[in-house]
């Protein structure tokens, strides 16, 4: 499992104008949970944290986070929980830390990675068809893979991989329904060919429904002569 180290501050101001100062001032307000015990609130320099996003997938790590004047002494392993994004700008604007313990096993959901190309694609015409694109996995945090790596270079057409075919990494548990379909190979499109027309046949032409005219009975004037008075 990847490990990388963040400093962080203390973070004693609170409140959204609080927090838009302190992004003002290039931090980022943030908060470590544990165990359900007391939020810490911390601030991170926002350069290094995109920096590492850059180098990362920090929501496949463990962060070990450095928090300075920390009355616990030392780093804090932790995973992200969440992330939070100005939904106009996209700029980051607050993260949220789960405090971990290296010795408990924890659930997270690990990215599916597809190795090779498929018989089916590449010499039946088929599509490769991606159905879950992550797996939930319990397991140590030192154990955390990068992803599930699945090779599909031997499916064929109409065949499928679940997740009881896939073969994970010693001390990982996959937790989902075990005949559930990771990918499968579909069968290819098939257009439906013009129909043409018969020689010497000729279109039906619609219908045209005409309004139904009355007869007169025998003896009865005609239509535009009733109700006319009789000279």
């Amino acid at each position: 499992m990847e490990e990388i180290l963040l400093e962080a501050e203390l973070r004693e101001e609170k409140g959204s104008a609080k927090a838009r100062d302190l992004r003002n001032k290039g931090y980022l307000p943030s908060v470590v949970y544990f165990h359900g015990k007391d939020a810490l609130s911390i601030k991170i320099p926002k350069g290094i944290l995109v920096k590492l996003m850059h180098q990362h997938h920090l929501e496949g790590v463990i962060i070990n986070l450095k928090i300075k004047d920390d009355k616990k002494g030392k780093g804090r392993p932790c995973l992200v929980k969440e992330i939070q994004y100005d939904p106009v700008s996209e700029d980051i604007m607050h993260i949220d830390f789960n405090e971990i313990s290296l010795t408990e096993a924890i659930k997270v959901n690990v990215s599916v990675e597809i190795k090779g190309e498929a018989i089916g694609v590449k010499q039946e015409g088929g599509s490769l068809e991606h159905i879950l694109w992550e797996l939930e996995v319990e397991c140590l945090p030192t154990s955390i893979p990068k992803n599930i790596e699945v090779d599909v270079s031997a499916l064929k057409l109409g065949e499928a991989v679940h997740v009881k075919d896939i073969v994970f990494p010693e001390g990982v548990k996959p937790l989902n329904d075990p005949a559930a379909i990771v990918l499968h190979i579909a069968e290819p499109m098939k257009e439906e060919a013009p129909t043409e027309a018969v020689e010497g046949e000729t279109k039906a032409e619609p219908e045209v429904i005409k309004e139904k005219k009355e007869v007169p009975a025998e003896g009865a004037a005609p239509a535009e002569d009733k109700g006319k008075d009789k000279k």
